[in-house]
């Protein structure tokens, strides 16, 4: 008879970084931010040893070693987020009319963009940070995803329909993305 094998994966906790759980949910704290992250899975088991954390699965099916990897890299990229932060660089490009960009709130005004009355507004989502200098859009975040999110959110708002790309070239646009470790 078989021995059966446990899914098994060692996340380590940098110091700085405190690690609760609470049930199914998985609590990072930093010096500045606090992230959780909900772990879907009821046969996930959690566990702190030694500044580590354990996720782990008692079967394996293809769709625990899935779920096991996409978990351990949902919480690798919320400790990599605590500690360095992400950053996204847009580039504002404009032809013949020029674009003026502001934030307003929680939404990034853009007005006169192919000579628009109507000024579109793209939104961003909560503890992200977004700056204008310049011809540049800096977002700035400690999540992964609310970050690319809004990055993208403001690269949507200007997307161009019904005109040739390579004749229509203005928008805004991502030219710096975090790099993948």
């Amino acid at each position: 008879m078989k021995k059966k094998k446990i899914l098994r994966k060692e996340i380590e906790i940098p110091s700085g970084i405190e690690v609760k759980i609470n049930g199914e949910v998985i609590t990072l704290k930093g010096e500045k931010e606090e992230l959780s992250r909900e772990i879907l899975s009821k046969d996930m088991g959690l566990e702190i040893k030694d500044s580590k954390l354990i996720l782990s699965f008692k079967k394996t099916t293809r769709n625990q070693k899935r779920l096991l990897s996409t978990f351990t890299k949902h919480i690798k990229n919320s400790i990599r987020g605590l500690a360095h932060g992400f950053n996204y660089k847009l580039k504002i490009c404009s032809g013949h009319f020029p674009m003026s960009v502001n934030v307003e709130g929680n939404k990034l005004k853009i007005k006169n963009f192919l000579g628009e009355k109507i000024p579109r507004e793209a939104s961003i989502l909560d503890n992200v940070k977004v700056q204008v200098k310049g011809n540049e859009i800096l977002v700035d975040g400690y999540d992964l995803e609310k970050t690319g999110q809004t990055a993208s959110n403001i690269e949507q708002s200007t997307r161009i329909t019904n005109r040739d790309r390579r004749v229509f070239q203005d928008g805004i646009y991502i030219v710096k993305k975090p790099e993948r470790v």
